[in-house]
């Protein structure tokens, strides 16, 4: 479907420039946005996050606890 938006062109210009810093487009980012705001999760996001959970919980640290000070130790 294609919209037509009133939008002030200094406005689209600025978003323009930062978009194209992370290799957007403002078309692109309105798109995501519009998802977002429905509701729909992103294909790429829901893979990511299974991909998560099915690695989550695999390992085992044999009783090893996160310790800030030994990190600093080992240096």
């Amino acid at each position: 479907m294609n919209i037509t938006l009133s939008i002030d062109e200094k406005i689209v210009e600025r978003a323009r420039e930062k978009l194209r810093a992370v290799g957007k487009s403002v078309n692109q980012e309105i798109r995501e946005h519009l998802q977002h705001i429905a509701g729909e999760k992103d294909r790429e996001t829901e893979q990511w996050i299974e991909e998560l959970r099915s690695l989550s919980g695999n390992g085992d640290c044999h009783g090893w606890r996160f310790n800030r000070n030994e990190i600093y130790e080992r240096r």
